[in-house]
């Protein structure tokens, strides 16, 4: 008798185990992929994703890192083998595609949009619904030399980029140095364009020799006959280090730049520094100012849907206020939730803040009108690009009548297109 109570003793251990194993098979998985974070981020992943599990016992999420060369590969490869991850972590440019790919699906449903500025959810939203959960992000601001402003008569930061042409012109006429460098080289040209409300591609077709195009191609060849726009390299690919290098040797009043490169003329030209005031980038009529670079969470779209409501349950939680300030305070970037961006840790600017200090500040307070600017649905981008760049510095240079450089230009892309 004391043998068989023994053995059903034991009968009903080992079905209790096999109970508890086929309870803990069915506990959900929620997989989280992120781009380029790990060793860096290591333990603020690992605390973080530790932390939820505990409080939420009834679901285990996943913390994976790829490099950001690979996790694409490994996306596209788990969507169409059924397995996908419940958050990806991905750019601006690539949610888009992957939204025209049909790869990714909105989240309008499971996201607490009221948690995030402006500027961050109009960029990953695509034909009115919101595809993705904002998670960080960067600003630019204008650096301004004080001493060449007061020469020139301004008294304040221009405000549009108009005004930033007629500053330009007032400084180079008063004080014989350059105003600024606009970014009008290959790859950054759209970019341009797309903050000033002037479309590049519209239906498929090359759109850049509107006379509004023509029109902005001549109010820069005023700007650059006159001197106003630094020449040196304006027509590169990548002019920020000749700006940097104008800008702390005295031969440019304004630099549009990110909070951490101020740290540059801190460092290299510490006088100037000192004569250096920061305020919001100028805007474009669209009242979008450039800078942005916000990275994201999408959903894939064969995520279980019985699987949906926890993923979007620590999504918020992922970008939630206290965990981006966590973060950004960590990573040194600008968070996407507006709470996070009013902390005094960005808002503050303690005794003797210098232009990093108050550049921050301002870059915080600046994302409701920062947004990811990108050209989307274009193939062989750069060789387009180059074309349009070259016709551009034609217009701008005189070289050429810019009617007719960018109607060459377009033609050349509705070839390509």
């Amino acid at each position: 008798m004391k043998l068989k109570s023994i053995a059903s003793a034991t009968l009903l251990a080992v079905g209790l185990t096999a109970s508890f194993s086929a309870f803990a098979a069915d506990k959900p998985v929620i997989e989280v992929w992120t781009m380029s974070l790990s060793p860096k981020f290591d333990g603020y992943f690992k605390d973080l994703v530790g932390k939820y599990n505990a409080q939420n016992p009834g679901v285990e999420v996943k913390w994976t890192d790829y490099p950001w060369d690979v996790i694409q590969a490994k996306f596209t490869a788990a969507v169409g083998a059924g397995k996908p991850p419940g958050l990806v972590n991905l750019n601006v440019p690539w949610a888009y595609d992957y939204k025209q790919d049909g790869l990714i699906q909105p989240v309008d449903g499971i996201i607490n949009k009221a948690q995030f500025v402006k500027g961050a959810l109009a960029d990953v939203t695509f034909e009115g619904k919101t595809y993705a959960f904002p998670h960080y992000n960067g600003a630019n601001v204008i650096a301004y030399n004080k001493d060449i402003f007061a020469r020139a008569g301004l008294k304040a930061a221009p405000k549009t980029f108009d005004e930033q042409l007629s500053f330009s012109k007032a400084i180079k006429a008063k004080t014989g140095v350059a105003g600024f460098a606009p970014t009008l080289g290959p790859t950054k040209i759209e970019g341009f364009l797309i903050q000033n409300g002037l479309d590049v591609v519209k239906g498929g077709k090359a759109v850049f020799n509107s006379p509004a195009h023509v029109a902005m191609m001549k109010k820069l060849a005023d700007a650059y006959k006159a001197g106003a726009l630094l020449k040196d390299n304006l027509f590169a690919q990548d002019n920020f280090q000749v700006q940097m290098q104008a800008y702390n040797a005295g031969k440019m009043a304004m630099l549009v730049s990110t909070p951490t490169s101020l740290t540059r003329i801190r460092d290299e030209a510490p006088v100037l520094y000192k004569s250096t005031a920061v305020a919001a980038a100028p805007v474009g009529p669209t009242g979008i100012a450039s800078g942005g670079w916000m990275f994201n969470f999408a959903v894939a779209k064969n995520v279980d849907k019985a699987l949906l409501p926890e993923v979007g349950k620590f999504a918020n939680y992922l970008t939630n206020d206290a965990n981006q300030l966590a973060f950004s305070k960590l990573a040194g970037t600008l968070p996407t939730s507006g709470k996070a961006a009013k902390d005094p840790h960005f808002q503050t600017v303690a005794a003797p803040g210098g232009a990093v200090e108050q550049a921050v500040a301002v870059a915080a307070s600046s994302l409701d009108s920062t947004r990811t600017i990108f050209l989307s649905g274009v193939k062989d981008p750069e060789v387009l690009s180059n074309k349009l760049a070259a016709a551009v510095e034609q217009a701008v240079t005189g070289r050429k009548d810019p009617k007719a450089a960018l109607d060459e230009a377009a033609a050349f892309w509705n070839s390509k297109l």
